[in-house]
């Protein structure tokens, strides 16, 4: 799995011109997934992205995490992060998980979250989305699960 976490004071997303979810302080996470993930991918990624202390304390010390912080997660499923792009200027998504596959892991990261206490707001799989946000810092950090 791969996910870019975005450090937000808020972010939200609208699906046919409606806002299917929003957050105020917290991170926005485009997530993806491979047909090699599994529920221990999913499950790692989430204890990593809920214990990840990048909000600053009050010495300006990134050394806060999500519930110090009051935080929520905006997810976002992004299969485009396993774009190819060494061949040629048009990329290619063979990398990127079989739908049924990932929307099922997809939705379990979202629910593996949910269980460190924290408030996840989400997008719909496969959807058109436009996301909007207000990236703090800005602070963005890449996860990996095959480097983790």
């Amino acid at each position: 799995m791969k996910t870019v976490i975005q450090r937000v004071t808020s972010a939200s997303v609208k699906i046919d011109g409606e806002i299917h979810g929003r957050i105020g302080t917290g991170f926005l996470v485009l997530v993806g997934v491979c047909d090699a993930d599994t529920e221990k991918e999913a499950d790692k990624l989430a204890g990593k992205i809920a214990r990840m202390r990048i909000f600053e304390d009050d010495a300006g010390k990134m050394n806060l995490s999500l519930d110090k912080v009051g935080g929520q997660v905006l997810s976002i499923s992004q299969f485009t992060l396993y774009a190819d792009c060494h061949k040629g200027n048009r990329p290619s998504f063979d990398q990127a998980g079989k739908p049924d596959h990932a929307k099922q892991l997809y939705l379990y990261f979202n629910d593996a979250l949910r269980a460190y206490g924290i408030h996840v707001e989400e997008g719909i799989f496969g959807a058109d989305m436009k996301v909007e946000l207000l990236n703090d810092g800005p602070v963005t950090i890449c996860l990996d699960t095959d480097t983790l």
